[in-house]
């Protein structure tokens, strides 16, 4: 029981933290990253340079010591792509910080975005939140909430009632740690593939925090109210109608091959709900072979984020960022949303358009486009937007693709569309009400 409730302070009580809202696990990480920031890139390229090297040598040499180990040949021993993906994520890394060849490789908006904004972030994050995670996990408290919600979140959103927990804990905290959550149950089969999947591309919601940074940026922080609402009932549209349609609705309902799937189980007829969850709850509990275990675990979740995650949010991160900062990429596939906006009677409806589809490189950049558009009604539009598309390259994207989720680069690219597509109407309808 104690565990669980201190898993639970870490990840889901609200914290002030100066003039924002956060959570214990998020407000240590920034406490660590406020000590450690003129460390961090350098940390951060070694991190990476073992990856890179680890990987070499767990794939060219194959030495027993790495192939007998579980732990290692899952973290090392990976494929050719995701080791060209390590080694390109370092290089970008040596780049950035060394300000080595072209500009726009290590440019402020580019690869010094991720390396000084971001990857201090998810360093420091995911310390904590890994070490703390087996708190969360392994001590019932999954189970017992599971129980008390399975009645409403399988009829609306088709998912187990334990998702609830990764959904709280992304919309409180960040969408970093819901993804972690969420990786983490697939890999002990708590998920099938197409209910990770739902859960890491529907509920894995930036923060409250993150959402005013953008709101202020736009100079609509007296809005706060209404923008946070439609960003409330647009996110559950989407939730509601995406794990319905492809790609997700077509994800294999198998569990990840490495592990045994744990159907949920139907709680019987002559039993409550919250005495159903308990008993499932302390079932789980005593399966727990110590505090040494916890802590073994914890010190690996931390181990495989850094060297698993960390290169590829920086390679594709980046990849991502020269595209929208350097090419008329973004801009050219924004304008079939230009008619949609100026039937909606969006104003300014061209200048618009391309944050529609820049938030795909970084959620950020739409704000960072739109900043200089004079209605506030289209600024309140694109602010609401480039949170409920929820797939941004930069972070999340990366994040995905480099966890062991079903989840590939096409799906990302169908999902930031048809989350676009479902949520830019209400937003618009609301925006309308308001202004």
């Amino acid at each position: 029981m104690l565990p669980s409730l201190l898993g639970l302070l870490l990840f889901l009580v609200p914290v002030s933290y100066g003039e924002s809202i956060t959570i214990p696990v998020a407000f240590l990480a920034k406490q660590l990253n406020s000590v450690l920031v003129d460390a961090i890139p350098t940390i951060t390229v070694l991190i990476l340079a073992f990856s890179v090297i680890g990987s070499f040598i767990a794939i060219v040499v194959k030495p027993e010591f790495i192939l007998k180990n579980g732990f290692l040949n899952k973290l090392l021993n990976v494929s050719i792509f995701w080791l060209v993906a390590r080694l390109l994520g370092f290089i970008f890394a040596v780049i950035t910080v060394y300000s080595l060849g072209p500009e726009m490789i290590w440019s402020e908006y580019t690869g010094g975005l991720l390396m000084y904004d971001l990857m201090p972030i998810l360093l420091t994050t995911f310390l904590f939140a890994g070490l703390f995670l087996p708190l969360l996990l392994n001590f019932g408290l999954l189970e017992f909430i599971g129980a008390l919600l399975i009645k409403i979140m399988r009829p609306l959103f088709t998912l187990p009632g334990r998702s609830s927990l990764d959904c709280l804990a992304s919309w409180v905290g960040d969408g970093t740690i819901g993804v972690l959550l969420t990786t983490k149950q697939y890999e002990e089969g708590y998920y099938t593939k197409r209910e990770a999947a739902v859960v890491a591309t529907t509920f894995s919601v930036v923060s409250i925090t993150f959402t005013i940074v953008i709101l202020e940026y736009l100079n609509l922080g007296h809005y706060f109210g209404e923008y946070y609402f439609t960003i409330i009932l647009a996110g559950l549209v989407a939730a509601i109608i995406m794990p319905r349609i492809p790609p997700l609705s077509r994800k294999a309902n198998t569990g990840y091959e490495e592990a045994e799937l744990k159907v949920e189980s139907v709680i019987p007829k002559d039993i409550s709900m919250a005495k159903w969850g308990l008993n499932q709850a302390v079932t789980k509990a005593k399966k727990n072979s110590g505090p040494s275990s916890v802590l073994k675990e914890g010190f690996q979740n931390v181990i495989d984020m850094w060297v698993g995650v960390l290169p590829i949010v920086m390679a594709i991160g980046t990849v991502a960022l020269v595209i929208a900062e350097h090419t008329p990429v973004f801009a050219i596939l924004g304008k079939p949303f230009e008619p949609i906006l100026m039937f909606l009677q969006v104003p300014e409806a061209s200048a618009a358009a391309q944050t529609m589809v820049v938030g795909f490189a970084d959620m950020f950049l739409p704000a960072v486009i739109g900043s200089g558009i004079e209605s506030e009604m289209t600024r309140f539009i694109i602010a609401c937007v480039s949170v409920t598309q929820l797939v941004y390259m930069s972070e999340m994207g990366g994040l995905l693709l480099g966890s062991k989720l079903p989840v590939k680069f096409r799906d990302l690219v169908f999902i930031f569309l048809l989350r676009t597509i479902i949520t830019l109407p209400i937003v618009v309808g609301v925006a309308h009400i308001i202004f």
